[in-house]
Parts: structure tokens; sequence; C-alpha cells
């Protein structure tokens, strides 16, 4: 036992301490930058990255998955949030999804994730992108309006809010603004370079923070033109914890848009962090799989707790992972440290954070959003071909025109069609030929044959030609449909009355004479 606790007191030490620091360093910005997409206290943020590194992070049976707010949930959660008018109402959606991830955990359904088809997966993804970048836009300009943003993408275009508020720009955005914004995304942009990852010392999202800060300082002391206003500065209480928001209980089932709303995160917080946990795995040099059960515990358990506490609902986090395993973590204590020290900041130097220029997040968030849907995925997607490019296209369309839940149903039954179209063409074989001047057809039956051939093989039948030679061949077959056996079965008479010559080969014949 004691071998065993300085074996992992030396473990932390060498390895998972300094990489449970560099992931606090990447999710410190993150955090707060996905609050602020998400349209909830910026606190929020912090307290879902301290939740998903100490709770999460030591329920988890993943050793080198990180868990926090997470960028692809940031659509649905600022929907609900507006919808549902009260945060505290909100947090009863998020107790919600943790709940709904908890029973997928226990009931064995993790293996949920690979029923959705990748393409409508990624176009969600893609979708969710272009809402980011476009919520980011305003703030990256140092427009310090509230009611900018109050719903759809396509509402964001009506003349309440962009074309009503475009001829306020002038009085609200700072010039100080567009300039970090500028400074930021250059920054991110020049360190996204495979060349300059040798000369990155800390990670893009830290060091654009901390040249924010200094920018907003030096701009304050040296001129008034350019300095920045207090409402484009980051704001958390110097004690977080008593304005903690708690849910309010009584309204559980004031509205079913709570379950509804709970649900969906649910399954999208679910969907991501599947993906999330097979891609890390993949990055693992010890080749550790992850229970995905007991994962969707663990992130049930954390989400209720979240929104238990106040916070905005997590998952596990590709970027937060994968620094993870750059910075050379070895256990899943790395996760924990990084929670430690999100917590230690919130207690100990609130008023630093609140030198953070808002336009700082929102350049890092930009960056997110365009990461979500580059040209390159809509490149590779084309290539793939109309299968995967039209259910692709279709989900981010409906998305944008929609909500989430609309769009990601669009996209699978856009799906459904090219495989039950696929499966017309798959089922069966014909074969035309003469033998001795008569007309002869060989239908062969595939493995399986169901229902969704009855169409085309009733059509098929149909067009026989009279006073030739049928034969329908289901000898290979695994699987025959009651209703295709009913077709061929009623095709029987037809056949007679044609002067169709009708051979049946590993084909029974029912009983149709109750068919009316």
């Amino acid at each position: 036992m004691k071998r065993t606790i300085r074996y992992y007191r030396i473990i932390w030490l060498k390895h998972d301490l300094p990489a449970g620091l560099s992931v606090f360093l990447v999710a410190l910005p993150l955090c707060l930058g996905i609050a602020l997409a998400s349209g909830a206290p910026l606190a929020a943020g912090l307290l879902s990255g301290i939740v998903g590194g100490i709770v999460v992070g030591l329920i988890s049976g993943s050793q080198l998955a990180v868990s926090g707010p997470a960028a692809g949930l940031t659509t649905i959660v600022a929907a609900s949030i507006i919808s549902l008018g009260d945060y505290k109402i909100f947090l009863l959606v998020v107790m919600v999804a943790g709940l709904f991830q908890l029973l997928l955990g226990l009931l064995k359904l993790g293996a949920i994730a690979n029923y959705f088809p990748s393409s409508v997966i990624k176009g969600m993804l893609a979708a969710i992108g272009i809402i980011l970048i476009s919520k980011q836009i305003p703030l990256a300009l140092g427009y310090d309006q509230p009611d900018f943003w109050t719903s759809g993408f396509l509402n964001l275009f009506s003349s309440k809010h962009f074309l009503g508020n475009f001829g306020e720009f002038y009085h609200h955005i700072t010039r100080g603004a567009i300039l970090i914004t500028l400074f930021s995304l250059g920054i991110l942009i020049v360190l996204q370079h495979p060349a300059a990852k040798k000369f990155k010392i800390i990670p893009a999202p830290l060091l654009v923070v901390v040249i924010g800060i200094i920018t907003h300082i030096v701009l304050t002391k040296t001129t008034s033109d350019f300095s920045l206003k207090q409402t484009q500065l980051v704001n958390i209480p110097a004690n977080i914890f008593a304005g903690i928001s708690l849910p309010d209980f009584s309204k559980l089932f004031s509205t079913a848009e709570i379950w509804k709303d709970g649900l969906i995160i649910g399954l999208l917080a679910t969907l991501e962090t599947l993906l999330c946990i097979e891609a890390i795995d993949k990055l693992d040099k010890r080749n550790r799989i992850t229970p995905v059960n007991r994962e969707l515990i663990a992130q049930g358990i954390g989400n209720m707790i979240c929104g238990l506490v106040g916070a905005i609902p997590m998952t596990a986090v590709v970027v937060r992972g994968a620094a993870n395993v750059d910075a050379g973590g070895r256990t899943k204590l790395a996760a924990f440290t990084h929670g430690l020290f999100l917590l230690l900041a919130v207690l100990l130097v609130p008023f630093l954070l609140n030198k953070i220029p808002y336009a700082s997040l929102a350049a890092i968030l930009l960056v997110t959003g365009f990461n979500l849907t580059k040209p390159k995925l809509y490149r590779n997607m084309f290539s793939l071909g109309w299968k995967q490019f039209i259910p692709f296209m279709f989900t981010i369309i409906v998305i944008l025109a929609t909500d989430l839940l609309i769009g990601v149903s669009i996209g699978l039954l856009v799906s459904i069609y090219f495989i039950i179209q696929n499966n017309f063409k798959a089922e069966y074989k014909i074969t035309k030929s003469q033998q001795g001047g008569i007309d002869t057809e060989y239908i062969k039956l595939n493995s399986n044959v169901t229902f969704l051939n009855k169409v085309k093989l009733r059509k098929t039948l149909d067009e026989v030609t009279e006073y030739s030679v049928l034969t329908i061949d289901g000898s290979d077959c695994n699987f025959i449909d009651y209703d295709i056996l009913e077709i061929i079965s009623e095709y029987h008479g037809k056949a007679h009355e044609r002067h169709i010559e009708l051979h049946l080969k590993g084909i029974e014949k029912v009983n149709v004479t109750a068919v009316h």
C-alpha cells in the first residue's frame, strides 16, 4: 500500500502536476469565453471547469480526458437561458441533462454515439462553429450592448437586431477593443502554424489573455480614446461562492421546455463526450480504453452538481484532453489538479481575472468557431460524395434556420433516406436472357431482403413479360421479410394468368387467402 501511494506521488509530482498546471492555463480563458458565448454568468463557466476537474476527474474511468464547459453546447445553452427567462430555471435544465446522462450510463447505453451518422455530427459541429463566430463578432468589435443577440442565427439579421443596432455601432464600439482583437487573432493564427509549436512556451489562449490585460493597462494609462469601458471587461465577484445561483425547484414541472431542453443538452453533451473520449483514447500511448458507461455516469453526476451550484453544463473536451496528453499527463490526477488550480484562481485572484478584456475572449472563441467549421471540412465532406455531403449540409442549414434538435433530426432523416435508397439497389439482382426463343428472367435475392424492398420488387414483378420464364432465387438469403414472401406468394396466381412459368428456389410460399 505504501509503495502504491509513493508511486502515485512520484507520478503526480513528475508528470501530473505540471500537466495539470498546463491544462489549467488552457482551460481558464476557455471557461470564461464559453460562459460568455452561452450568455451565462462568467463565474458559471469557472464553476463548471472546477466540477469537471475535481468531481468528474475522480469518478471517470478515463486517465487523460479533461471535462469542462464546451463550445459545442453554447448555442443550445444560450437559447434555453433566453427562452426560459430565468437562469435559476435554466439550472433545472442542467440537472435534467445530468440525470439523463446518468440513466444512459446505468442502463449501459454508452454506444448511443455509434448510431449517429458521422456526416450529421460534423454538420452539427460546423453549424455551432458558424453561430459561435456570429455571436462573437460584436464583442470582438467592442459592442457592449446586451440586446444584440437574443435568439436564433437568422433573427440576428432582422431589423430588431443587426439592422436595428448597426446604426448604433459607432457609439458603442471601442477602438481599443478592436486593437486587442486584432492582436489576439494574429497571435492565435501564428501559433496554430506547425512551425510555431517549437517556440510556444505557454498555451496560446493564455498568452492572448495576458497580452489583452497588458494592452488594456497600457491603453488606460496612455490615452482615453482607446481605453476600454468597464462593461468591456470580465466581471467576477470577489467571493464567487457568495453569489452562487441555486436552481428553483418549485418550477421543475412548470413547463415541458425544461425537460425538452434538458434531454437535448444531455444528448448533445453525451455525443460530444463520447466523441472526445474516442479521440483521446487514440492519443494515449499506453493504449488504455475508457469505459464509456462509467464516463456517462461521471458526466451525469458532474452535470447534476453543475445545476445544483449554478454552473453551465460540461462535457469531456478534446482541447483540454489533447493539452493534457501534450503536457505529459499520466493519470486522472492531472485533470483533478487542473480543477484544483481553477478553484484556487477564483478564490485567490478574482481581481486579476477582472482585468481580462472581453475582446481577448471573443478572439479565442472566433478561432474556436473557425476550427469547428473550417473550409477544409466542407471540401473533405464534398470529396466523400453526395450521400455524405447532402446530410452534412442539410444539418447545417436547418440548424441555422431553426434550432439544433430540428437540424439534427432532419440530418438523420436525410441520412436514413440514402440508406433506404441504397438498400433498394442492393438486396436483389435481375438477369435477363433468352433460351430457345423464350424470354427468361432470373431474380437473385441477396442476404437480407426487408419490407423496404416491397415497392421496387412489386414493380419489377409487374414488368415481367407474358409467356416468359421467371426464376426467383432466395437460396442464399439469411432473412426474407414476411412482406416479401407475401408479395411473391400473391404473384404466383398472377403469373399463371399471364402465362408466366414461375420457379421459386429457397422460398416458401405463405398463405395469403386472409389478405384483403
